[in-house]
């Protein structure tokens, strides 16, 4: 074995020095300066006694040359002999070359930590944040959600992990959202799948974590993987709740087993489908749901109220000045929508309270009058059977014509008119539906005016998942552009319920006035904002879009009040409770197509004059 020589072992602990970047170089140059100095002081005290005497001998001397290594400006000044200003002008030069690389690796080093810090390496110190994990356009949502919900806070963060660039996702949010009000959003890019770069948020000491869908193929893979690995990290005592999506309801159950019992995984498909169901037979339910779950306005609180313990539930509805009681979540965690008017309050009970905002939540002092003369008396018209008309087909068709079919009175047809193979061969048994189906270009309108749309009262535009999504919301809009051309023309309206991918595609397809546009993606980006602030709204949103349990309906005005008569909203509040219905606020059809609320008025004023008309809807939370 060849000998190592002392000149490469010395050269190789140099390299090694070397490599441990800018603090080793401010090391070698700090070396060097001390070595200069100490040189020229022992050589001026040798060579120049006099020099040295007059100058404070050598501790004098000493920090003369310190001086004039780090200002080569002071030796303007200098007098002596010959060896004295030699020596004073080798410390100068030399301070010259020590201090020019010193700046220069200065500022190399300032601009790596700073190109570091850009990548968004670093970790985070916060508490009582949320964290979200992944990248794609729900991600605006959630932060514009988490702002407008946290505007009464004085700091609140969101913290962001993603593998995306750190500058370039503070910049699209800056564009997207930009007023974040007292909310600070802190971007990290790293992979959610590494338990390392987790670490880089702060998740122990994380309020709640929201998991986001990638726009990739198979988006419900990834959810999971991101969910196996918080699960594989140790959390200690405390761990913060988790809400996540899948895109297919088959996924759910691997998904759930993934995030462990302190997860909430949504099931996007399901929830698409119910709210196109419910929203052909209620017109302008899907901008009620989107209402109750924007935090811009009127959204469900969870209030503890000892003073209503012992009162029934139908009293409570007049207890509050500000704020609608919905329900009930029980001391056993069991959640109750519209529970029977003679529910008991019990201790530890919570109220599901219906308000602007949590802080403006109060009860009255007093109860306003009920206009006993302003309340109708005609009994409410039956349900009927009725004709549907179904255009387009996707992976969720099978399942909402099964739900279609649970909802719809007997003897109700449903005619699918769509470019797929014939749908009856594969459909399951149904109990209230019978099915016709037409093969149909949803945009051709040649084919369109063959189905004889104005003998439907209800139609359903979904979306082609065989394309991409802005290529299927095109097609979405010329279908109903042609739809409602068609109606004009016809003279017979139909209500008109489509699916869109986009939201941005929601406000250009505002001109087809079509009744109601389910935008799933922004529904579910609403939904996990809601459940990261309060996990226990999760069964309070499953309750109202279960067709077996009490839901959302908009029942004509005029069943409640007399039309064109002054009342005012207790009123109308009184009137469903004695129906077993709870009264949530009311849709004035003549503002059905104009933003931003569409008609939609949630928690009204009680005791402000009220007068509908028959045009008019009550929103309410009933069985039927």
């Amino acid at each position: 074995m060849a000998q190592v020589r002392w000149r490469d072992r010395a050269r190789y602990w140099f390299d090694n020095t070397m490599s441990k970047g800018t603090p080793a170089l401010i090391g070698w140059l700090a070396l060097a300066s001390g070595v200069l100095i100490l040189v020229v002081a022992s050589m001026v005290t040798v060579l120049a006694p006099q020099d040295a005497h007059e100058n404070g001998n050598w501790p004098g001397v000493f920090w003369r040359s310190l001086l004039r290594t780090l200002d080569p400006g002071t030796m303007g000044g200098d007098a002596g002999t010959a060896p004295f200003l030699a020596l004073m002008l080798a410390a100068t030069v030399g301070g010259i070359f020590i201090v020019s690389a010193l700046i220069g690796v200065l500022t190399t080093g300032l601009e790596a930590k700073i190109t570091e810090l850009r990548k968004g390496r670093s970790m985070i110190v916060e508490r009582d944040h949320t964290v979200v994990l992944g990248w794609s356009d729900q991600v605006f949502t959630v932060v514009a959600q988490l702002a407008e919900a946290n505007q009464s806070q004085r700091r609140s963060c969101v913290a962001i992990l993603a593998d995306h660039d750190k500058v370039d996702m503070e910049e699209a949010i800056k564009a997207r959202v930009p007023d974040l009000g007292s909310t600070r959003v802190v971007c990290r890019r790293g992979n959610p799948l590494k338990i390392a770069d987790l670490e880089l948020i702060s998740l122990g000491t994380a309020r709640s974590i929201v998991v986001v869908s990638p726009p990739v193929d198979d988006p419900d893979t990834h959810v999971i993987k991101v969910l196996l690995s918080l699960g594989a990290r140790s959390w200690g005592h405390r761990r913060p709740h988790v809400v996540a999506p899948v895109s297919k309801t088959a996924n759910l159950p691997a998904a759930r087993l993934a995030g462990g019992p302190t997860a909430h995984v949504v099931d996007a498909d399901d929830i698409a489908i119910r709210l196109i169901v419910q929203s052909h037979r209620q017109s302008g339910l899907s901008t009620v749901f989107t209402e109750l779950l924007d935090f811009a306005g009127n959204e469900f609180y969870l209030v503890s109220e000892p003073t209503l313990v012992d009162l029934t539930f139908g009293e409570a509805l007049h207890a509050y000045e500000l704020g609608i009681p919905a329900g009930l979540r029980h001391a056993d965690g069991g959640v109750s929508v519209n529970p029977p008017m003679d529910t008991v309050i019990k201790a530890g009970d919570e109220l599901i309270v219906l308000a602007e905002d949590d802080l403006l939540i109060r009860l009255a002092r007093g109860r306003s009058p009920i206009i006993e003369e302003a309340i109708a008396t005609a009994a409410p018209q039956p349900p009927a059977s009725g004709r549907t008309l179904m255009i387009g087909w996707n992976s969720r068709a099978p399942k909402i014509i099964s739900l279609l079919d649970s909802f719809a009175q007997q003897g109700s047809v449903l005619d699918i008119a769509a470019l797929c193979d014939d749908p009856r061969a594969a459909s399951e048994e149904l109990r209230n539906l019978t099915i016709e189906f037409t093969a149909c270009d949803p945009t051709d309108r040649t084919k369109l005016e063959g189905l004889a749309v104005d003998s439907y009262q209800h139609v359903i535009v979904l979306s082609d998942d065989s394309f991409d999504a802005q290529h299927a919301d095109a097609r979405t809009l010329v279908t109903l552009l042609h739809l409602r051309d068609m109606e004009r023309s016809l003279g017979n309206p139909y209500s008109i319920v489509s699916e869109i991918n986009d939201d941005a595609n929601r406000e250009v397809a505002q001109v087809t006035r079509a009744d109601d546009f389910v935008v799933s993606a922004k529904l579910i980006s609403l939904l996990l904002t809601q459940l990261s602030e309060s996990e226990y709204l999760y069964d309070v949103f499953v309750d109202l879009l279960d067709p077996s349990g009490s839901e959302l309906y908009l029942k004509p005005a005029g069943d409640y009040l007399r039309p064109g008569v002054s009342a005012n909203f207790s009123t109308v509040i009184e009137i469903a409770r004695r129906r077993g219905e709870t009264a949530l606020g009311y849709r004035r059809g003549a503002l059905f197509h104009e933003p931003p609320s569409y008609g939609i008025v949630l928690n009204p004023a009680k005791d402000t004059e009220l007068t509908l008309s028959a045009q008019d809807h009550v929103i309410v939370l009933a069985e039927d």
